[in-house]
Parts: structure tokens; sequence; C-alpha cells
């Protein structure tokens, strides 16, 4: 069902000039359904357009517009995408969100495998849940990059790992993409003697021949909560593991590279930081691709943090202040602090999470709940201020995962909370100002 009632009209727009109001649905443009935001943005590039719009009364009205190329309305639709995002169909074998507890709230059960979010917001999609008309429009649109879940390429032991019988088409469907010059960025979570080793090899491989197109290839681990009761079993991998996965990558980077001039494919901090591995050098993650998926993350992170580092002056003042972070990135963000401990003689607490909520096994800081932090905090010496990083809170709120707020947080501690940006530099700026 299409949702294209506008919300509000912006003052001295071409919609409030012409009498489009909020509350009015828009139907068409040029004679075209207007079936979400790319066929609105597409269908908008006219100087001349008419406009069927449908009035709270049901009325249908048509506006006659002149206006330059690309002008827009100057409205705000109900919902961004002017349709309801597209849900997975897949049974993937290590989805995270089959293995949330129950009860929290209902936006972290959607599953979202929509390839327009892929366009608007970086999101992951398998295409498995895409028709061809969806695939064609993808291609009309020109919607690049496209961020691709791709697992493995082999057509059974994807079939198998996502449990739906159109996951076998992965080849033919990014062949489409590449012969259309839309850029691609792949993803494989990596689960432990399922695609790893040999089929991680052929992943790879396959997906390295539509290099430029194909620009980048992370490879993530498999997050295992405790609830995964009725699921199928899956181990988590063991620090030798880890580097194995390490040199493989490697392996193929340094390959790559003397044929293509990228090493094209990544593996993320987690591997580096359960093997207890140096992490690659800036330098080494190129134009940082996958960034947003932890791939290389903490080495940005690190030479935002260098950078940043000898800008302010000595304080050697009474100050005392404490950070949290997950138990995976603890001793990268401890070492950082005794820098900053001995540069500026402020006293930093880092104080590391264990992730009781998820399990054991879920590490990373973006997946801590207010009530772990609390709980295991409480108590204990956190000085004048402490600090948490954003990755813990909810997209634009300060609220953790489980719903605690940060005003809830600070009563429980009796401290002021103060979030930093994931940022190097502005951790440094944080620390020093307080």
């Amino acid at each position: 069902m299409v949702r294209n009632i506008i919300l509000k009209v912006e003052v001295g727009s071409i919609a409030e000039e012409v009498g489009i109001e909020p509350g009015d649905t828009l139907v068409a443009i040029n004679d075209v359904e207007v079936k979400d935001i790319f066929d609105y943005r597409y269908l908008m590039k006219d100087e001349y357009v008419e406009i069927l719009v449908r009035k709270s009364n049901n009325e249908e009205w048509v506006f006659e517009i002149d206006k330059y190329e690309d002008e827009d309305l100057g409205v705000v639709f109900e919902v961004g995408l002017m349709d309801k995002v597209k849900s997975c169909r897949n049974k993937c074998v290590f989805c995270f969100v089959d293995q949330m507890p129950k009860g929290m709230r209902d936006t972290l059960y959607f599953k979202d495998d929509d390839s327009r979010m892929s366009f608007l917001q970086g999101n992951y999609v398998t295409l498995t849940n895409m028709t061809d008309e969806d695939l064609d429009r993808v291609i009309f649109y020109h919607l690049s990059p496209i961020n691709i879940s791709v697992h493995t390429t082999d057509g059974r032991l994807r079939v198998s790992m996502l449990k739906n019988p159109k996951a076998n088409q992965i080849l033919r469907q990014i062949e489409r993409i590449a012969e259309a010059g839309i850029e691609m960025n792949f993803q494989v979570v990596l689960c432990q003697g399922i695609n790893d080793g040999a089929n991680l090899d052929k992943t790879i491989r396959d997906l390295a021949k539509f290099i430029p197109s194909a620009r980048s290839l992370s490879i993530v681990p498999a997050g295992i909560t405790k609830y995964r009761d009725n699921l199928p079993e899956l181990n988590v991998f063991t620090a030798e593991e880890a580097n194995d996965v390490i040199k493989q990558v490697r392996e193929w980077q340094n390959k790559l590279k003397r044929k293509y001039g990228t090493g094209f494919v990544f593996a993320s901090d987690e591997f580096y930081l359960k093997a207890e591995k140096p992490l690659p050098s800036f330098e080494s993650y190129e134009d940082f691709p996958q960034i947003e998926n932890g791939v290389g993350m903490l080495a940005n992170f690190k030479y935002e943090f260098e950078k940043e580092f000898n800008k302010f002056r000595v304080l050697k003042k009474n100050i005392e202040v404490s950070f949290i972070t997950g138990k995976a990135s603890y001793k990268f963000m401890y070492e950082l602090a005794e820098n900053l401990e001995d540069k500026y003689g402020i006293e930093i607490h880092v104080h590391q999470i264990e992730n009781n909520f998820f399990g054991q096994h879920i590490t990373v800081s973006g997946l801590l709940t207010g009530k772990d932090v609390t709980e295991q905090v409480q108590g204990k010496n956190l000085g004048n201020k402490l600090f948490i990083p954003k990755s813990m809170l909810r997209e634009s709120e300060n609220v953790f995962l489980d719903d605690m707020t940060i005003e809830e947080a600070e009563e429980i501690l009796n401290v002021k909370i103060e979030v930093v940006a994931n940022d190097g530099a502005e951790f440094v700026k944080a620390i020093c100002n307080a």
C-alpha cells in the first residue's frame, strides 16, 4: 500500500503556492503512479509537471506546475520512503533478530531487506526478496552503491544458510547489477565450519571478478547470543581460528592488490581483537568503504585520536573521569586513555562491561544495555564525569538498547554522563575539556 500522505508543506514552496496542504495524498506525477521516493525524485526532474493530489475529502485535484529542473515541491511525507519497507523472508542460520529475547520494543524485531534502504541508509540486502521487476527498478534508477549480503556464492549452501530457495540466484543478480555500472559493497557473515575455509576462498574469488563495480567485501563473524533455543548450532571463532581468517584475508588482499590495485576484501575489527593481533595500518583500509560495518573503525579512531592528541596544553589539573567500553575494545581504549593520562595529567578509569543481557559472546560496545552498564559500574570510582560511546544509544536518542534513558542512568549512578561520538578526535576533546 502506497503511503504518500503529506505531513508538512514548507513555507515559500511550490506546494504552498499552488494550494497543496498537509493531509493531502500525492497520487501521480505526469499520469505516472508514484510508488515510492525514487519515482517521486525521478518524475520531479521535469520543468513542467502535472501533479495529481487526493484531498482529505477524497476530491482529486490536478496542479499544472512550471518550475526549474530538479526543483522540488517542498513537501515532507509521513513516510520517508513513501512506501512500506519490505521485510526479510529469509530464516538465516545466523540471524541476530532471531536471537533477541522477548519483550523488547517492536522495531527491534523487524527484519529489513529492502534494496531502496540499502541506497538510502546503507543497509545490507540479500536480494532474495527481490522480484525481477524490483531489480529492474534498481537498475533503471541506478541506485548506487548497493550493499549486498552474500555470505557465500555456493548456490546450494546459500539456500541452506538463508533457508530461501531463491538464494541460489545471487551471482546472476550481481552480474546484472554490475553490467548496469552500479557500484556494490559485499558482506559475508562468517559462520565457523559452514561458509569459512575453502568456501570463503570461492566466495572471494567469485566476487572479485566484478571489480571495479564491486568496491569491497567485508568478512564479519556471526554474532551469537545466549538466546539460540531451537536454532541451528553455531560455534564462536577461537583466537586461533580468527587468526586463520586474518591470514586468509591478507593472502587475498595481496593477490588482488597486484591484479586490480585494490585489496578489496577486509576482515572486521572483531577478528583482530579476538586473535589479539595488531590492527592493520590506517592506509591499508583504502577509502574505508565499510567502516559502518565495523571494518577499520578502530584504525580510523586511533588515527583521529593521534591527530588531535597534541593540540591541548598540559593541564595538570585535578581531573578524574571514567569511560565505558565493551569487552572487545577494552584493551584498545585502555591504551589510548593511558596516553592521555601520561600527557595531560588526567586520571581516567576505563570500565569494561560484560554483556549479561545478550551473553558473553557479544562483546561490542554498541550492544550493551543500560542495565548492564549501571549494575556493573555502580559503586565504582567514576570520577567527575562518565563518558559513554554514542554507539550504545538508539539513533538520535539518549536511550539505551533496553530503553533506559541517560537521565535514569545518571540518577542510578549519581554522576553526569556525557555521550561521545565514535570519533578519536572527539574522544580527546571530550576528556581534555572535562
